[in-house]
């Protein structure tokens, strides 16, 4: 047999969730039922400018795409409040984004710092480059970073360190003077991972200008309804920027996808109502939840709430399951690394999808 990487062995393959149509054919549902509150979506679907942009872009596919996406960069450096030189784009939604980065800053043996529970893809992608993931603490009781747990974590062998705010699973906030502190006590990589912020209406691209070792990261799959093109975009220190772009793949991201998030970037009208209405849904999930004495609900400044359910008496995979069977998918987060089997994360919806999601949840709980 043709030899593998030692480090490829150990890595358990990804193992996705289940289509609508698996879950539609598994529990005899009609595709067109299921409510999807599972991937943090945008439930308004694409804006219609990026809708009539790629459409207009089908006849030229056989074409290479653009390598250097000066249009898109200049459009997300208008968006960002930064210069050009401080924007890079990939394909694969900000997956690919945290591949370069680990690319260009670790070697084997070197280490990442993650607080958990967090996105767990960090973790996931660079495994494979043969790094240590270190784990830092979110306390989950009080939603908040444990902020001298991740200066605590930072060490001689450290090349990144991934501050998500929001957090996901959590939906809790860092600090900025938290996020000042952790750059100010290294010379390493602080990627913030700002994949929600809109929802959030707090961003950190003030702290760029006095700090060369900031990276935020961000994405096109949320509010901006683009998850199934896959677009995501880091900014950062100009020199990380040109070192990245040494190992980044040149035409990673498609004519289609580049054209869906200019028309995306420029339609503000769109990401102001995506953003409003995803806002709206939260709140009005959040409400109905608390009304549930046998669960316990977490503020969120995304566009998902993190739910403990062990007062309902099941563990998070059975009432997962539950609500499966009634077409209605949300995330069981016994995966996340911090968190224990009664946890499941709920995103927003429509406002009636929200409201069915209460009501079956209501029949099954109570």
């Amino acid at each position: 047999m043709v030899k593998i990487r030692n480090k490829i062995n150990d890595i358990e393959p990804y193992v996705p969730g289940r289509s609508i149509k698996e879950i539609a054919d598994a529990y005899g549902l009609k595709e067109d039922e299921i409510i999807k509150l599972g991937s943090n979506e945008n439930p308004l679907g694409p804006s219609p400018a990026a809708v009539e942009a790629m459409e207009r872009e089908l006849e030229s596919v056989h074409r290479y795409p653009e390598s250097a996406l000066t249009d898109l960069r200049e459009a997300i450096a208008d968006y960002a409040g930064v210069g050009m030189d401080q924007v890079i784009v990939g394909g694969d939604g900000a997956d690919e984004i945290i591949d370069v980065l680990g690319r260009t800053f670790l070697e084997p043996g070197e280490s990442f710092v993650v607080p958990m529970p967090s996105y767990m893809y960090y973790e996931y992608t660079l495994q494979a480059h043969d790094a240590r993931a270190v784990h830092a603490r979110w306390d989950v009781n009080e939603n908040r970073l444990d902020l001298e747990s991740v200066l605590d974590a930072v060490d001689e062998s450290t090349r990144l360190v991934f501050l998500c705010t929001p957090n996901n699973p959590t939906g809790g906030l860092i600090d900025k003077k938290d996020i000042r502190a952790v750059l100010e006590s290294t010379d390493t990589l602080v990627v913030v991972d700002e994949a929600y912020t809109e929802f959030a209406g707090v961003d950190n691209t003030d702290l760029l200008p006095d700090h060369e070792n900031l990276f935020i990261l961000r994405t096109f799959s949320k509010v901006m309804g683009l998850a199934g093109m896959r677009i995501g975009y880091g900014l950062g220190d100009p020199q990380i920027i040109e070192y990245m772009h040494r190992v980044k793949p040149v035409f990673s991201l498609t004519r289609l996808s580049h054209a869906a998030a200019l028309a995306t970037i420029r339609d503000r009208d769109y990401i102001k109502k995506s953003t409003e209405y995803s806002i709206k849904s939260r709140e009005y999930l959040y409400s109905g939840l608390k009304k549930f004495p046998e669960l316990r609900v977490f503020r969120s400044y995304a566009n998902y709430i993190l739910i403990d359910v062990r007062g309902t008496g099941r563990t998070a995979a059975e009432l997962s399951e539950e609500l499966l069977r009634k077409g209605i998918i949300v995330r069981d987060c016994t995966s996340f690394t911090g968190l224990d089997e009664y946890w499941i994360r709920v995103s927003v919806g429509t406002l009636e999808e929200d409201r069915r999601f209460l009501e079956v949840l209501g029949e099954l709980v109570q």
